[in-house]
């Protein structure tokens, strides 16, 4: 987040595909802010998102100017989300949905779901495999079927992604 203008609004850098339905009026975000911030440890209510030049614009409650803004520089606003629920739309998870799921390559589990990184490019499977983390691109190609009832995920990798592991 960063100030935007002389009346409190802060320019946002999204994590969300519905900024319209998370950022309603009255809607509360906990922060995420150094332990030296004077907002650690509080919480923030939304007054209002605009829309500039197809930038999101956050009013917060209780901020009025531009120097009350400045505080929350590089804050993240948190979520709460609720774990149970899951994506309306196809091939669409949480990550708390695929970490610690089986990964099964050719018929065989290699490992397991440790974590997912979001990168600009792409997201990325980090698998833990004999110890080590592999990352597989998380695209279709290479990761053809989830299946979070069931626990696993299945994988195609190139070779060399795993066996050059095995070598070492």
């Amino acid at each position: 987040m960063k100030a935007h203008g002389l009346k409190g609004a802060i320019k946002l850098e999204l994590y969300t595909d519905s900024p319209n339905e998370r950022f309603v009026p009255g809607a509360t975000f906990s922060l995420q802010v150094p332990e030296n911030s004077e907002w650690f440890g509080k919480s923030v209510t939304v007054r209002e998102l605009r829309w500039y030049n197809a930038q999101p614009v956050l009013f917060l409650e209780g901020i009025e100017d531009r120097s009350a803004a400045e505080t929350l520089i590089k804050a993240i606003l948190l979520v709460q989300q609720d774990l149970n629920e899951t994506p309306t739309e196809p091939d669409a998870w949480y990550d708390q949905q695929l970490v610690g799921l089986k990964v099964f390559r050719d018929d065989q589990q290699i490992g397991t779901v440790a974590r997912v990184e979001h990168l600009p490019a792409q997201d990325l499977l980090v698998v833990e495999y004999n110890g080590e983390e592999v990352m597989v691109p998380f695209v279709k190609q290479l990761v053809p079927e989830v299946d979070v009832a069931a626990g696993k995920v299945v994988i195609t990798p190139p070779l060399g992604l795993f066996e050059e592991l095995e070598e070492v």
